[in-house]
């Protein structure tokens, strides 16, 4: 059975591809977004739910703005916050040679617009008394913050239907096919049509631009994460730790309801095959550890929930965002390593105006899926 022809389809229904479907119908174009479970259920629902800018590579700080713009702008566009909180970051270090990293950073970070202040030793300890003794030096960013990842993409996914979306879950996309000016998109329940198609798949992009002879070396990652009891609300910033020792790199945020939500370390095994990912205990045991090394006073905290998700990863850690090598229509947004919940809405507002228009405000030259096939 296929369904009509429309002007575009977006393959992923998380937040990259709920928010562009949403940017693409404002835009004026018939949309059906397809799904392979619930809009919002994999990546982006079970991530940290950082809306952090500071510390992202200055390639992609343009469209990090973007998306900031969109974040603050939740209510007028979605009719809800998603508990986007501007709360503020602090990234940490407990190497006192990292300051330098910090200073050089927030100077070409402020170039674009991101305002930084870098803070050692006492100063440091008198701004915010409840970090550990071996922290050494902070980087603060006053404007970013966190929000609720459960809530976001599904509520991209619920305007993106308000505003005329066909959003289709429990759909997945088992072929893409280029057929005369359109693509066919194929599913177990039916075929549909349109000359733009966006794969905005996450983990599962990597078998779709295999079979569009696009391979890319996408792996998939479980992030550890937990959250606490509730505590009294003590922690406004978002929390995190740089460093080069994967097992220190612990994050946290304290969400007004006073529970503590963190990450960090390690990742654990995820099958984007089978569906499935892991929390290893002895990663969450590690977490607890830096936990009290980073914020003492979370020693005795009690840990009610541990979970893990699906994330796609590539080697250099950076998107594939923009056209198609081979096919002219064809696009693409996936491979965020970790790091696309804050970008997410700019991706998708940015995606839909490259295929809207042809060109895009943003630079993605940087995030072309070309650099993969060059290395082929």
């Amino acid at each position: 059975m296929s369904a009509p022809a429309v002007d575009a389809i977006v393959v992923g229904g998380g937040i990259v591809g709920a928010s562009a479907a949403f940017f693409l119908r404002r835009r004026g174009l018939s949309v059906t977004l397809l799904e392979r479970r619930l809009v919002g259920q994999e990546a982006s629902g079970t991530n940290f739910g950082n809306i952090r800018r500071q510390g992202r590579p200055l390639s992609q700080l343009p469209v990090a703005h973007r998306a900031y713009d969109i974040w603050r702008r939740l209510p007028e566009l979605l009719g809800e916050s998603c508990e986007f909180l501007p709360v503020g970051h602090l990234r940490v270090a407990y190497d006192e040679a990292r300051e330098a990293n910090f200073r050089q950073y927030a100077k070409d970070a402020g170039e674009t617009g991101l305002a930084l202040e870098v803070l050692a030793g006492r100063a440091l300890h008198e701004r915010f008394p409840y970090l550990g003794p071996e922290v050494r030096v902070g980087s603060y960013s006053p404007a970013d913050g966190h929000a609720n990842p459960r809530l976001a993409a599904p509520a991209f996914g619920r305007a993106a239907r308000t505003a005329g979306v066909s959003v289709i879950e429990n759909a997945t996309v088992t072929a893409i096919e280029k057929d005369g000016e359109d693509f066919r998109v194929a599913t177990a329940a039916g075929e549909h049509r349109a000359p733009l198609v966006l794969v905005s798949a996450g983990a599962w992009a990597g078998a779709l631009c295999e079979a569009l002879g696009e391979p890319v070396p996408l792996e998939a990652n479980g992030p550890q994460m937990g959250v606490t009891e509730p505590v009294r609300y003590r922690l406004a910033p978002t929390l995190g730790v740089s460093t080069d020792v994967k097992a220190e790199s612990i994050y946290l945020r304290q969400v007004e309801r006073g529970n503590v939500v963190f990450g960090g370390g390690p990742w654990g095994p995820a099958d984007p095959v089978a569906g499935r990912s892991y929390v290893l205990p002895e990663n969450t045991a590690a977490q607890l550890a830096q936990l009290r090394r980073f914020v003492p006073a979370l020693a005795r905290v009690n840990v009610i929930r541990a979970w893990s998700g699906i994330e796609s990863y590539l080697p250099d850690e950076l998107p594939v965002m923009g056209p198609s090598t081979r096919w002219p229509g064809l696009y693409y947004a996936f491979g965020f390593s970790g790091a696309g919940f804050q970008t997410g809405p700019g991706v998708g507002d940015a995606m839909a105006e490259l295929m809207a228009t042809g060109s895009c405000a943003s630079p993605l030259e940087a995030f072309t899926m070309a650099r993969f096939q060059r290395a082929a």
